[in-house]
This record gives C-alpha cells, sequence and structure tokens, in this order.
C-alpha cells in the first residue's frame, strides 16, 4: 500500500486554576526541526499507510475552582500513537491541596507544592510561594515562576510552530494570584491571575487557567494540526475542521 508523510503538532487541554496557575497542556511536535515542549526536539513524521483509520482527540481544558479545591487537570489531545497530556490544575490555599502534575504542572501555593511537567512535553510549575500569593503553572519551553512578597507568580511561555504558515505561540502557563499583584500568563495562551475571577486560557492553543481569590481560569482546549501532501485525501470525523 502507498504511504502519506504526516507532520502534526498535539497539545493537550491546559489545566484550570485555583490561587495557583494552571499548568499548559502537552506539547509535541514533528518535523520541520520545530522543537516539542519541555526542551525536546521535533519528533519523527508520522507515515501513514493509504487506507488507515485513526482516532484524533482534542483535549478539552480544565475547569477552575475555588480556592478551596484544586484546579481540574486538563484533558489529553490524541492522534494516532501521539499523546499529549493535559495540563495540571492549579494549587488551593488553607488545607485544600497541591497542584497537579500533567503535560506541564500546575503552580503552587504557600505550604502546597506546584505539579510537575512531563519530560519532552511541558515543565514544572512554579513552586511553594511564600505568603499571600500563589505560583504561575508550566509552559511548554519554560518552568512557572514563584510567587512571592504578594506578588503572584508568572506562568511559563509556551513554543512557537509555523506548521499553520506563520508562526504562532501555543501552550503557556496560567499566572498566580497574588495578594497586591497577581501574576501574568505565558506567552501562548496562559489566562492571567486576577484578584476576584482568574482569566482562562485561551481556546485551541492549551494555556492554562490563570489564578483567582474567588475563581480560578479554566485552562484552554488543546489542538491537533495535521500537515500532509495535497495529493492525499484525509477524510475527518464530526466535530473536527
Amino acid at each position: 500500500a502507498s504511504t502519506v508523510n504526516v507532520d502534526w503538532l498535539v497539545i493537550g487541554g491546559g489545566g484550570g486554576a485555583s490561587l495557583g496557575g494552571g499548568g499548559a497542556g502537552g506539547y509535541r511536535s514533528s518535523g520541520s526541526g520545530e522543537p516539542s515542549g519541555g526542551g525536546g526536539s521535533a519528533e519523527q513524521t508520522a507515515v501513514v499507510a493509504s487506507g488507515t483509520n485513526f482516532t484524533v482527540t482534542v483535549g478539552a481544558g480544565g475547569a477552575g475552582n475555588p480556592n478551596s479545591t484544586v484546579g481540574v487537570p486538563g484533558n489529553d489531545s490524541n492522534f494516532f500513537y501521539v499523546t499529549s497530556l493535559g495540563g495540571g490544575g492549579g494549587a488551593t490555599g488553607g488545607s485544600g491541596g497541591p497542584a497537579s502534575d500533567g503535560g506541564s504542572g500546575g503552580g503552587g501555593h504557600a505550604g502546597w507544592v506546584a505539579g510537575l511537567g512531563t519530560s519532552f512535553q511541558g515543565f514544572d510549575g512554579g513552586g511553594t510561594s511564600s505568603g499571600n500569593d500563589a505560583s504561575g503553572g508550566g509552559g511548554a519551553s519554560a518552568v512557572g515562576t514563584a510567587g512571592g512578597g504578594n506578588v503572584g507568580g508568572n506562568g511559563g511561555n509556551g513554543v512557537a510552530s509555523s506548521i499553520t504558515g506563520s508562526s504562532v505561540t501555543r501552550a503557556g502557563g496560567g499566572g498566580g494570584w497574588g495578594g497586591s499583584v497577581n501574576g501574568s500568563g505565558g506567552s501562548g495562551g496562559g489566562g492571567d491571575g486576577a484578584t476576584n475571577n482568574g482569566v482562562s486560557g485561551t481556546t485551541n492553543t492549551g494555556g492554562g487557567g490563570g489564578g483567582g481569590i474567588t475563581l480560578g481560569g479554566s485552562g484552554g482546549s488543546g489542538l491537533v494540526v495535521l500537515k500532509y501532501p495535497d495529493s492525499a485525501t484525509l477524510t475527518i470525523g464530526a466535530g473536527l475542521t
């Protein structure tokens, strides 16, 4: 059977925030010399036999939660044999709980550790903060920063890709809530921290949600991009573009 070379970009759904920012969805990429997240290099182009059926899943972002509950992790995205993990949820205050692990880890808060990222997908969230502030979620290209001195930590930045024809940065971590100054979301769709309701991550970037004292922002949905020769035909299922 004939085969088709398919380059791909697969990003998991971003993690929801609480006080700590949500982690970005895992970021994996093939071809064209473009990097993957978490310090990884470009992976192998997929070689798909003509007539092959394969599943594509675009992971939803995780919901943001009040400051007593950890943010909800994002959902995984899949293409063929590739899985990019959803981002970790941001940590809470009080007795709530630590941030969760994911493609990139959620941001920590005083007394609660940050979530861990996944090798070659994303980075850790910002570490345990001190005082009345929270840390940023990890991004595809950088660790989130820790909060301190009533200043929320910033989300880690994302990674740029030109697979769609122009350079677009995606998979930034969410900023943490701060007692006086809120953290900023990382480049690539990370939501900013806010005094009341954190800003949600941007749709189809896998950006993490921003932390908020009242309600954390939700993570942005993930993305799957497939690039193949125009001599080939791809038949897609309902709900995909």
